[in-house]
């Protein structure tokens, strides 16, 4: 005869009380990758440059933690001043911490199940008791047709969890509280970033928009000149024709930034918490901000520990791995504790009475013996959720490292691409020069003029990107080292990596 082992199982029962038996694995944290560089070729200072020179070099620091104000690196006190406002402000991380402490209080509740539960009760009812119910005859025995009682007193019960699902589930609330306090930081993480992003893309605009006005003024410049020698009879119409068909096509260079300029000053109001309608950007100046000259790069055995996406992906796992033990414990039998003490009487003036006192003991065992599967379904089902939580993580963990790869390639190409910028605008300026004089001692055309002033424009403007997306990448790359946000006022306690 085969029995069910889960229903024989009370010796078993008494040895795992004795010695806290908890079900499900325990969890690990992930193992930090061995690797200690992030691109082939590693973390080397750009350098080497050959177009021509650069304002600034920048140099990767790897191994050193980014500090937690970041954006102070920019020497910037507009932008340090909209970052605090919107850490001040914003709705997101307003949002993120009431997440953050229901997730906390969702911990303490769960907790109180290791404790017993105690209420007190009181009661009064009228009843009619029919002495035919207990066998006897009506007539050999005296009961009041009607009559009340009363009762009060304390009950008492208490989950005895044998076999841990009860702190099973406590730790899964715990890991919730984790994803939450990760989902936080990341949030600041953003929100920051954000903020700084959009203050260069203000800056970047303006700067933009200088060069325009002063290519127009060339252009204009360019009008005149060829006004006055068409006035002279030394040129033709058609070179004036030239001239003012070139100020058209730069005048419409204007709007396009000038959108540029209020898409990101009305995402800063939004990041900030402010209606776009009633706040203004402040004016910002690309050449007054500094550009990060040391990078700040952590190790990738660091990096896992400081990236709130990989800690969110890492609390993710520890949840799938405590529901393990969750699943698993209702496989096995329950055994709960009850009683209670109280006072009755059939009048309230006999209820403290020692007569009056009541009470009861109670033990009750509860185990599974056929439920169609069901339970040993939802274990397979916290298993494959563990395994594609694992895949998840690492997932996380290698588009983490992708993107740095990234950033830092793009900085070194950034540097070689704004050199090479400076000495394409020195060239296009020379060229103006020039031509322009070339143009009045009748040595050439318009059409060299305004092609040489195409190229001038062209540099120019070109110089403007490339050093706006400089500090793009830079601010990317801060970001993507963690943000500093473990330094922050808002880190819980224990938090730090």
């Amino acid at each position: 005869m085969t029995h069910n082992p889960r229903v024989l199982l009370l010796p078993t029962i008494v040895a795992a009380t004795l010695s806290g038996c908890t079900v499900g694995p325990d969890f690990k944290l992930p193992e930090s990758p061995t690797i200690s560089r992030y691109t082939v070729s590693g973390e080397l200072p750009p350098g080497n440059l050959k177009a021509g020179e650069a304002p600034s070099i920048q140099t990767v620091a790897l191994g050193e933690k980014v500090t937690a104000e970041w954006w102070t690196l920019f020497r910037s006190a507009e932008i340090d001043r909209l970052v605090k406002e919107a850490i001040a402000r914003s709705p997101t991380l307003e949002s993120a911490t009431a997440r953050l402490t229901a997730a906390q209080e969702m911990v303490a509740a769960a907790s109180g199940a290791l404790y017993p539960q105690i209420d007190i009760g009181a009661s009064a009812t009228r009843e009619k008791i029919n002495a035919s119910s207990f066998g006897l005859s009506p007539s050999a025995v005296s009961l009041p047709p009607n009559f009340n009682a009363y009762q009060v007193g304390p009950t008492a019960s208490y989950a005895l969890d044998i076999f841990g699902g009860t702190r099973r589930q406590i730790e899964q609330t715990a890991a919730l509280a984790d994803l939450r306090r990760y989902q936080l930081d990341a949030a600041y993480q953003t929100l920051t970033g954000n903020i700084v992003t959009q203050a260069v893309q203000l800056a970047a605009a303006r700067g933009k928009l200088q060069a325009i006005h002063d290519i127009l003024d060339i252009d204009r410049e360019n009008l005149e000149l060829v006004r006055t020698e068409r006035d002279a009879g030394t040129v033709p119409d058609t070179d004036l024709v030239s001239a003012e068909s070139q100020l058209a096509t730069d005048e419409t260079l204007s709007p396009g930034v000038e959108q540029q300029w209020d898409t990101a000053g009305h995402a800063l109001a939004v990041l900030l918490g402010r209606p776009p309608g009633e706040w203004s950007p402040p004016d910002i100046e690309l050449s007054a901000l500094t550009l990060p000259g040391r990078l700040p790069v952590s190790l990738p055995s660091e990096l896992v520990h400081q990236r709130p996406d990989i800690l969110a992906a890492e609390a993710q796992l520890h949840i799938a791995c405590a529901q393990i033990g969750v699943a698993t414990a209702q496989l096995y039998p329950s055994i709960s504790l009850s009683g209670n003490v109280g006072a009755a009487a059939l009048d309230p003036a006999h209820l403290f009475t020692p007569a009056g006192l009541v009470w009861n003991i109670a033990a009750g065992l509860s185990a599974p013996v056929f439920d169609g599967g069901t339970r040993e379904a939802e274990r397979r089902v916290a298993l494959a959720s563990f395994r594609a939580s694992a895949a998840d993580y690492q997932q996380t963990v290698l588009q983490a490292f992708g993107q740095v790869a990234d950033i830092l390639k793009a900085l070194s190409h950034d540097e070689q691409l704004l050199a090479a910028q400076h000495h394409a605008l020195d060239i296009a300026s020379e060229s103006v020069r020039l031509q322009r004089a070339k143009y009045s001692g009748g040595g050439s055309g318009v059409i060299e003029l305004l092609d040489a002033q195409r190229q001038y424009q062209q540099s120019r403007l070109g110089l403007v990107q490339v050093e706006a997306q400089r500090y793009q990448d830079t601010i990317q790359l801060l970001v993507a080292m963690g943000g500093g946000w473990w330094a922050n006022d808002m880190t819980i306690a224990g938090n730090e990596p």
